[in-house]
């Protein structure tokens, strides 16, 4: 149940978030979704830097990255006269799994280690 809560939140406020960035702030598209950027990155040097809570830090990314797609959908798709770049739905679909598909190349995956898990005798 929670889980599906964070999802119905997080989908929904998210994206209701990120379109009153953009619109209600003044701040377009591109501001907006570089607010929602910025928050990431305090969420990323968070993790590698501090001893917070790696669960909050999870649910804190899951919830930025609604409002980061909805402003950077937006600024794909709208039209130029709006503060958008006028792409085609296709395009700017096509532009965003590009970029996912490369950051999941370029960027090292690896197993995570249990936090209180010792070493295991050979």
């Amino acid at each position: 149940m929670f889980y599906w809560a964070a999802i119905l939140f997080s989908q929904t406020l998210g994206t209701a978030l990120g379109d009153w960035m953009a619109d209600t702030t003044g701040l377009g598209y591109e501001g907006g979704a570089l607010v929602f950027a910025a928050g990431l990155a305090v969420v990323a040097a968070a993790y590698f830097f501090t001893n917070v809570s790696r669960t909050l830090l999870f649910w804190s990314a899951f919830i930025l990255t609604r409002p980061l797609g909805a402003t950077v959908g937006d600024l794909l798709d709208k039209p130029v006269a709006d503060g958008g770049l006028a792409m085609s739905r296709f395009y700017a679909s096509a532009i965003l799994a590009a970029f996912m598909i490369a950051c999941i190349l370029i960027l090292p995956q690896r197993a995570g280690s249990h936090p209180g898990r010792g070493e295991t005798p050979s």
